[in-house]
């Protein structure tokens, strides 16, 4: 009998922890990641699929004021990802030559300070600092639009220093 009540209590908590392992991977799978822009990294395949979806929407004709967009925001003519030491960002140069920081992710043993620039504006600014070591500098970088219409990235002085 002892046995019996023994394989029973331990048959109960494996299921408990299998459907608590299973709703918290459900939870996971389901829930929005829109709140913070840096909250999750992406893998590259994606990112691409994230802009596919966003820039498959149409917009309305230029021609047309009764469709014509209501916000003075110029619209992105290409959005990529930079890649930098501290991490990527995920950016777009804006037809009038801004640059606008639309997420940006830590690289392993990295995060990114919280003051971070991200435009609209002919540079945005952020800082990779190390997680764990006090003796690595923070790399701060800027990121502009190319005169291809491409965000590059390159470090620049530590504005605390």
């Amino acid at each position: 009998m002892r046995k019996w009540r023994s394989a029973a209590v331990t048959a109960a908590w494996v299921a408990v922890g299998t459907a608590a392992g299973a709703l918290g991977a459900w939870q996971l799978a389901s829930s929005d990641g829109g709140g913070a822009a840096h909250s999750r990294p992406l893998d590259e395949a994606a990112v691409r699929r994230a802009l596919t979806a966003t820039s498959s929407t149409p917009s309305p004709p230029a021609s047309s004021p009764s469709t014509s967009p209501s916000s003075a925001e110029p619209t992105p003519t290409e959005r990529s990802t930079v890649r930098f030491t501290g991490g990527t960002a995920t950016a777009e140069c804006r037809r009038d030559g801004t640059v606008y920081l639309v997420s940006w992710s830590p690289a392993d043993g990295f995060h990114i300070d919280d003051d971070v620039e991200r435009g609209p504006g002919a540079v945005a600014r952020l800082e990779a600092e190390p997680s764990d070591d006090d003796e690595r500098d923070d790399l701060a970088y800027e990121i502009r639009c190319g005169a291809e219409g491409e965000p590059r990235a390159r470090v620049v002085g530590d504005a605390d220093d």
